[in-house]
């Protein structure tokens, strides 16, 4: 059954030579893929070009800048628009679920499942569901920068959510590179922690708020935990069941709880 594909593909990139072409595999179906790379200095671009995207540069200064670039400044082939990154692939599944989104029309934007993928084991349990809004008609939907990520804003017509998930292989450049991205992302979150205080979490979207609700305003509360980093792979080991994943379940909830060491740390440098 073959379908029309109604919606571009965007994929932010710097130095992605080892994990773009799988990403762009993938999606080997879009007749609109666009890639926005921060100047890469490997051969990201050259990959990018020989599969037929559409490659445009600009500086990278968070990811919601980045993305409202695009979304901004490029003529897109439709008005439907998806988010990837480049070590994020494509499902048919997903792509199905899209296209009867856009025919549907009842919500402008959606959040997005991530399937995440740590040494070809699935975190199904330990990393558990991760949403992001990662599909939205252009007119519909803008990113804001919130900690390390993005979230989204100036909804027009409301946000729904996807059932299929894309596949988020976010280990693909190792060890180092995993520590290294983390020590930046650790940076942005103890900034944000700063602005965050008990009298401005909503507490009542705990109970009335969406499930990405509640969990942003569990994240929010974490902030104020004691011994956070043991907490943390208590609450991802034992309460979330990541022991079910095996020996890299148990590695990918230390490496969580290192990162929670990560931000305390960072945290704790800015204030002396």
């Amino acid at each position: 059954m073959s379908f029309v594909n109604k919606f571009s593909i965007i994929i932010l990139t710097y130095n992605e030579e080892d994990t773009l072409q799988g990403c762009l595999d993938s999606i080997e179906w879009c007749d609109d893929v666009v890639v926005i790379d921060s100047f890469s200095t490997d051969e990201t671009t050259a990959i990018a070009k020989g599969k037929g995207a559409r490659v445009f540069q600009n500086k990278f200064t968070d990811f919601a800048q980045q993305r409202n670039y695009a979304n901004d400044t490029i003529d897109f082939k439709h008005e439907w628009v998806f988010h990837l990154d480049a070590d994020e692939h494509f499902t048919k599944d997903l792509r199905i679920e899209c296209n009867k989104a856009i025919e549907a029309y009842q919500f402008g934007a959606f959040l997005v499942p991530a399937k995440e993928i740590l040494w070809g084991t699935w975190l199904k349990y330990s990393a558990g569901t991760v949403y992001q809004m990662r599909f939205h008609k252009l007119k519909d939907a803008r990113f804001e920068q919130y900690g390390h990520g993005q979230r989204e804003c100036d909804l027009k017509k409301g946000l729904g959510t996807l059932n299929n998930p894309y596949e988020h292989y976010f280990f693909s450049k190792g060890v180092n590179q995993w520590f290294v991205k983390h020590l930046r992302y650790a940076s942005e979150e103890a900034e944000n922690e700063q602005n965050v205080s008990l009298e401005k979490i909503p507490l009542s979207k705990l109970i009335h708020g969406a499930s990405h609700e509640k969990r942003r305003v569990l994240k929010a509360l974490s902030y104020k935990m004691p011994f956070r980093p043991l907490f943390k792979f208590l609450y991802m080991y034992i309460i979330k069941l990541g022991f079910l994943d095996g020996k890299v379940g148990f590695r990918f909830c230390v490496m969580k709880s290192i990162y929670e060491q990560f931000i305390i740390l960072k945290k704790i440098e800015s204030n002396i």
